[in-house]
C-alpha cells in the first residue's frame, strides 16, 4: 500500500472511531461534520437511514464511556482515489455486528458516504 493510500485508510479509520466517541455522538454538529450530505445507511435492523434520521439516534445517550461501542478486526482499502472502504466487527452491549462503511474525500475532508451493519451471533 502506498503512503497516500495508508493515509487515506487511516483518515477513514480515525473518522469511524470519532463516530463511536460518546462526546462526538452527543453533538449533532460534530456528527454532521463526519457524514456526507448524501449519507445513507442500511442498519443492522434492516432500516434505511439518512443523515438527518441518524442524528436522532447518535445522540440518544446509549453509547457512553461506561458502555462504549467496541471495535475489532478493522481494516480498510482504497477502492478508487478519494474512496475508502472499511470493514470491522462492532459490539455494543452484547449486540455484535459486522460493519462496512464507505468514506469519500470531500472539499471539507473525509466523510462517511455509506454504512451497513449485519447482525452477527
Amino acid at each position: 500500500m502506498t503512503d497516500a493510500n495508508e493515509r487515506a485508510v487511516q483518515a477513514a479509520i480515525d473518522g469511524e472511531f470519532r463516530l463511536k466517541d460518546p462526546e462526538v455522538r452527543a453533538s449533532p454538529a460534530l456528527v454532521r461534520e463526519l457524514l456526507d450530505p448524501e449519507f445513507r445507511e442500511i442498519g443492522a435492523s434492516g432500516r434505511w437511514w439518512d443523515a438527518e434520521s441518524i442524528l436522532a439516534v447518535t445522540g440518544d445517550g446509549t453509547v457512553t464511556e461506561e458502555s462504549p461501542i467496541k471495535v475489532r478486526d478493522i481494516s480498510g482499502v482504497v477502492l478508487a482515489p478519494g474512496i475508502v472502504q472499511l470493514t470491522y466487527f462492532s459490539d455494543h452491549q452484547g449486540r455484535g455486528a459486522w460493519r462496512s462503511s464507505l468514506w469519500r474525500l470531500t472539499e471539507t475532508g473525509w466523510r462517511m458516504y455509506f454504512h451497513q451493519g449485519t447482525l452477527a451471533g
